[in-house]
């Protein structure tokens, strides 16, 4: 029994020095990061769940909120400014956001477990066009679990007018791609 005990606390000590010792940045070796291909993965209208009610302040200093974009499409981007994909498709959201804005889609993004300062540095340079939810503790990440995994950085979600999940990218998104699926969505 003794030793079943020594186990289990080691096991938790272990899996404790793995979540990292800081909560910012992921640490060297950090081995968490989720992958993907970029690829737009569109749900059928019978098979879509309803986003989760989500709002945070922007590293503007307001607040952002799914609710405000209601009857809307809108596209929400998980992106850190610490995350070589996520630098990489930014000029495509920042392309694609400015071509469909004038339809009514809207972008949010969500800067996941990032320093602020790093946050706004990458806004200044990227320039989306569009607010960013500061989620340093990843709350608004854990909000998708189950559709989007907490650590898939960047990850892009298509909620439909219905406030529902209509697609899901996991890694940088592509122009067409994401063009062809907003543009679908919002025709619906």
């Amino acid at each position: 029994m003794r030793a079943k005990s020594v186990s289990l606390i080691l096991l938790a000590v272990l899996a404790a020095g793995c979540a990292g010792s800081q909560p910012g940045q992921p640490q060297a070796g950090d081995t968490r990061f989720v992958a993907g291909d970029g690829k737009m993965q569109v749900f059928a209208a019978a098979d879509r769940k309803a986003a989760p009610a989500i709002e945070g302040p922007t590293l503007e200093g307001g607040t952002a909120s799914l609710a405000a974009h209601k009857g809307k499409v809108v596209v929400l981007n998980f992106w850190a400014s610490w995350c070589g994909p996520c630098r990489a498709e930014a000029p495509v959201l920042k392309e694609v956001a400015a071509k469909t804005k004038a339809s009514g889609v809207e972008f949010v993004g969500v800067d996941f477990k990032d320093r602020k300062a790093d946050a706004l540095a990458f806004e200044r340079t990227e320039q989306p066009g569009y607010p960013s939810i500061f989620d340093q503790p990843g709350k608004v990440a854990l909000a998708f679990q189950g559709t989007v995994p907490p650590a898939a950085i960047p990850s892009t979600l298509v909620i439909d007018e219905q406030g529902r999940i209509a697609a899901r990218a996991l890694g940088a998104v592509r122009y067409t791609d994401l063009m062809e699926t907003v543009t679908k969505v919002r025709d619906e």
